[in-house]
């Protein structure tokens, strides 16, 4: 598939005009989340904003040539697999003139963790590093207009129980505010709470209570 690809890409560019070397190939693989073990998906790519430019396959790889500056959105859907749409910017440009982006499935059902999403410390304030992995959300909640999502903060457990319940509530409220600035319906965008109720780890290492606080999103209604 991926040779195919390749000259694909090298006909595309003498399609267009333009030097073989301006092509950049998109590549990628869709994993569990768990098993890091490739999943089958229907896979759909277009570009950014317009959608001109489009494609699809039914793959645990993917692979396309890219043109120019435009992002391109990435949706990979399979069964039993919460969907999940990644942007793929042509200016992460790695060796080989490839753009790699691989997407990770988590079981339908368990909830997404926005690994990138980047508070500013004891506030609801969100980092502009973190916008990237909103605009993914963005761009899957805007492909499919009937997904329904709830967004579920989490605080370490150490401090205040109170203090605690009520950053995370906020730090909820401040992810479903940039959302619906994007244009997607507040009424499509649910928030609980929990604080520090719920750790993943009960150390108290740095590293485990930066792995307690958590933005997770659960997909309600999907179709």
């Amino acid at each position: 598939m991926l040779k195919h690809t390749l000259l694909l890409a090298l006909l595309c560019s003498a399609l267009y005009g333009r030097a073989q070397d301006e092509a950049l190939l998109a590549w990628g693989k869709v994993l569990d989340a768990t098993t890091h073990k490739g999943v089958s998906a229907n896979i759909r790519y277009s570009s950014i904003p317009t959608g001109s430019i489009y494609g699809k396959f039914v793959d645990s790889t993917f692979s396309f040539p890219i043109f120019g500056v435009a992002k391109y959105e990435i949706t990979a859907e399979a069964q039993g697999y919460n969907p999940r749409t990644v942007i793929l910017d042509p200016k992460d440009i790695g060796q080989l003139r490839q753009v790699i982006r691989n997407i990770i499935l988590t079981p339908a059902g368990e909830a997404i963790r926005l690994n990138n999403l980047i508070f500013s410390q004891g506030k609801a304030h969100i980092e502009p590093q973190s916008y990237s992995e909103l605009d993914e959300l963005v761009e899957m909640m805007q492909d499919n207009d009937r997904l329904v999502i709830q967004l579920e903060g989490h605080t370490d457990n150490l401090g205040d129980a109170t203090a605690n319940m009520k950053l995370s509530e906020k730090r909820v409220e401040a992810v479903k505010k940039y959302i619906v600035s994007k244009g997607v319906s507040k009424n499509r965008i649910k928030t609980k709470a929990f604080g520090g109720t719920q750790p993943l780890t009960q150390e108290t290492t740095p590293a485990a209570r930066n792995l307690n606080r958590r933005v997770e999103v659960r997909i309600l209604k999907s179709n």
